[in-house]
């Protein structure tokens, strides 16, 4: 897509976004006039620690949250606190917890094709069928119940049930830090997969330097809500970031060392 000033339009884009929880002396303000832009088939990873904003601010992104200001554009169309289907047909968003974010009493052709016929989709069971080949599941998951799946096959139709409605952009809320380590780079290497084949766009919250460094091009740093640093993940992996949380984040991913540890400094 080529903008009016013969640029191309990003994919997502988001300024001075604020988030606030709450009114008056008790509101707390987690996300602080965040500003980025992902382009058309990139990963764009948040990263921080727990409780940096990165989840809220992909929630705010997603339509999930009501009080935030600023502004949030999807393929160049600025969007308002009430989305519209076409959004949701745009824009779908994998969350962190497989067991959580599954309706534990539909079967997964219940969960499937509900999206589609709110949708108003033609062929629903050819493109139920098509999309669990997608994630590679075969049909006979279509009629199991999530507690017939196993944590990795249940996040497989998580990500099922976000594709299913043909979306552009994926919204990833640690897609894999619930699952054993085992499965975390089966479900990895199927979003690659995914990206390549559907081209489409993701932004990827985690804290997991070692999934951001396998899966992202250029990574936002997040510090109590707000954006310190954006590097590409050449600077990630050289180990040559500029700002010092940033340097602390890596340092701590590299392993426990007493020494280091005491040196940390508080930030915000």
């Amino acid at each position: 897509m080529v903008g009016r000033n013969g640029g191309t339009v990003p994919a997502v884009s988001v300024g001075d976004l604020d988030v606030s929880f709450g009114r008056g002396a008790e509101a707390f303000r987690a996300v602080k006039q965040v500003s980025f832009e992902v382009a058309d088939g990139e990963t764009f990873g948040l990263v921080g620690e727990s409780g940096s904003g990165k989840s809220t601010t992909l929630r705010a992104i997603a339509g999930l949250i009501d009080g935030w200001s600023g502004t949030i554009a999807v393929k160049g169309r600025t969007v308002d606190k009430k989305r519209t289907r076409g959004f949701y047909r745009t824009l779908q968003m994998v969350f962190q917890d497989p067991y959580g974010s599954l309706h534990p009493r539909h079967t997964v052709d219940r969960m499937l094709a509900e999206p589609l016929s709110f949708h108003r989709f033609d062929h629903i069971e050819k493109r139920i069928e098509q999309t669990l080949d997608d994630v590679g599941l075969g049909a006979e998951f279509r009629f199991r119940y999530p507690h017939q799946l196993s944590g990795g096959q249940r996040q497989r139709i998580a990500i099922a049930r976000a594709l299913v409605l043909e979306p552009s952009i994926l919204l990833l809320d640690e897609p894999t830090s619930a699952l054993d380590v085992s499965v975390q780079a089966e479900i990895l290497n199927l979003l690659k997969d995914l990206q390549a084949e559907h081209e489409l766009t993701y932004i990827l919250v985690t804290h997991n330097l070692a999934v951001v460094s396998h899966m992202c091009a250029r990574l936002a740093v997040m510090n109590v809500g707000e954006i310190v640093e954006v590097l590409d993940v050449s600077q990630l992996r050289e180990m040559k970031p500029t700002h010092p949380y940033t340097r602390q984040l890596l340092d701590a991913s590299t392993g426990y060392d007493a020494a280091k540890v005491a040196g940390f400094e508080r930030f915000g």
